[in-house]
């Protein structure tokens, strides 16, 4: 299933029969599920202080204990002991919010692979913070109302808590960008940005506009003036940026959505960190107008949300009217899901772990194909991910750059330092930079055909803490933006998932498929989320 070294025939056989089980499973099938138990002497199932053995005392459990809650396999771990022998373990998560784990040996016989052992273990589901705190935190909230703007009522989105990024202007608000020099120069809005009157219209209501790392441009999710939201999914840990403010609000059930930007990564990475989903639209789907820019060429409004059915109808608020097959409808459905392991090595050892055991999962929860790709000219990949660096330098200084030199000390040093390579690029290497970018999207593309999904790791790992030093992060935002760059350089529609764990904290796999594939993708990642209903099987 997953194509690695472990993705040998007799291993598709063993994924395939770990599937049944599951269905089985999932219908409360007895017969079936004793079919799958090993008939010979010693096998065992251990589940707490109980141990079972041998096939008849385990059948006799099956019979008496009724169906298993439903779940979803998240994560699906596989380690060989030879070519009739191999360990699974599946990171199960139940409706309620608890997760489990169950380890098999399976064994290979003249019936197929059967269960040896197995033990089971559960945990009672995390208490979240939800409600509103005694005061607003200014590390999150740049403002608040109740609401700042009211949704139009009866629309699908009527009574979900909108959190703006401070980027989009508000009717009546001034927008802060996430510097105080900003907003000290920034007048009120008279209107709406687009983004934002979409979804009051479909019935959201604005609660707050939320901060941002300064005028976009950061990845972890710190700011010098207000300080750094806490990560309600990883307590000590970043958040992750530019939108730290959306993603803490909607982590902590603040919010149910958050309007966001992502140009080369910012709702991927706080998604990834915080446990959320995230959508990045296909370029140019949803419209920027009303946002303070950083790289138009890269720029887009999407969203954030802990449940992917909301995600999606949030998407559909913004992509309603968007010409042709950028709203989804046109768009073939995911059929294929595919990896690059150039791509995947990009991560490090341990998220790449948890990123194959959530591949096999995903693949036996959607029942689609698992395949290798092979992007052509990803061999260039240092090069592309120095000209998406030239370029969107150069482009946030021609938008900021004459605010920046009136403001001189307004920024923080490390944003002021991103700006200041923007300056220093002469219109050759800018234009050598977009046309390397320009070859690279297109392969990139072109690699992507209709109804695939090309998954990557969201992050190359979980959030680093909040105390680690300036170098550290500097170094996983660096080996961050060689995977998240490459959705935005192609302008690709791309849902971050929070379906990895690393050593017990978040991160997300992402899916990127073809321009105008949003809907497609967003419907996968909210089928893909749902428990496994009696009867089991694709959904």
């Amino acid at each position: 299933m997953y194509p690695d070294a472990q993705g040998s025939a007799a291993h598709g056989e063993l994924l395939a029969a770990f599937r049944a089980y599951e269905q089985a499973l999932a219908a409360d099938d007895v017969a079936a599920l004793g079919r799958w138990f090993s008939t010979a002497p010693g096998t065992l199932r251990a589940e707490g202080a109980v141990v079972l053995s041998g096939h008849e005392a385990i059948a006799d459990f099956r019979r008496g204990r009724g169906g298993a809650p439903p779940r979803t396999v998240e994560r699906l771990h596989l380690v060989p002991l030879g070519a009739d022998a191999a360990v699974l373990t599946a990171e199960t998560r139940r409706a309620d919010g608890s997760h489990g784990l169950q380890t098999q040996v399976w064994q290979r016989g003249p019936e197929g692979w059967r269960i040896r052992a197995a033990h089971v273990s559960a945990t009672p589901p995390a208490a979240t913070p939800r409600g509103p705190a005694a005061a607003p935190d200014p590390a999150v909230w740049r403002v608040t109302g109740s609401p700042l703007a009211a949704g139009t009522p009866g629309g699908p989105l009527a009574g979900k808590r909108l959190a703006v990024k401070d980027l989009f202007a508000v009717a009546g608000q001034a927008t802060g960008a996430g510097n105080p020099a900003w907003l000290a120069t920034s007048p009120a809005a008279s209107r709406h940005a687009a983004a934002v009157g979409a979804l009051l219209r479909a019935g959201a209501d604005v609660v707050g506009l939320a901060q941002t790392d300064e005028l976009a441009f950061g990845l972890a999710g710190g700011n010098a003036h207000y300080g750094t939201p806490a990560n309600p999914a990883a307590p000590g840990r970043l958040p992750g940026g530019s939108s730290s403010g959306p993603a803490a609000a909607v982590a902590a059930g603040l919010a149910d959505l958050g309007l966001a930007t992502d140009t080369a990564g910012s709702i991927r990475v706080p998604a990834s960190y915080c446990g959320l989903y995230g959508w990045r639209p296909t370029h140019g789907a949803v419209s920027t107008e009303g946002l303070v820019p950083l790289a138009p060429a890269f720029d887009t409004a999407g969203l954030l949300a802990a449940d992917p059915e909301l995600l999606r109808a949030g998407a559909l608020a913004l992509l309603e009217g968007a010409p042709g097959p950028a709203a989804g409808a046109e768009a073939a459905p995911i059929t294929s899901l595919a990896v690059d392991e150039r791509l995947t090595a990009l991560a490090e050892p341990e998220t790449r772990a948890s990123f194959a055991a959530a591949c096999r999962a995903l693949a036996l929860r959607t029942g689609l194909p698992l395949t290798r790709l092979t992007v052509p000219g990803a061999e260039r990949l240092d090069a592309w991910f120095a000209a998406f660096r030239t370029v969107q330098a150069a482009q946030a200084w021609a938008r900021h750059g004459a605010w920046i030199e009136r403001h001189e000390g307004a920024l923080a040093p490390a944003v002021a330092a991103r700006f200041a390579a923007g300056r220093s690029v002469t219109e050759e290497q800018r234009a050598a930079g977009e046309e390397e970018l320009a070859q690279a999207g297109a392969r990139l593309r072109a690699a992507l055909g209709p109804g695939s999904a090309l998954l990557l790791p969201a992050t190359s790992g979980p959030a680093p803490l909040v105390s680690a030093p300036p170098e550290e992060v500097e170094a996983v935002r660096a080996a961050t933006l060689r995977l998240t760059h490459l959705a935005s350089l192609a302008g690709l529609p791309a849902v971050a998932a929070p379906w990895l764990r690393v050593r017990g904290l978040p991160a997300g796999l992402c899916l990127a498929g073809p321009p105008g594939a949003d809907l497609p993708l967003l419907g996968l990642a909210a089928r893909a989320a749902r428990p496994t209903p009696p009867g089991g099987g694709p959904r």
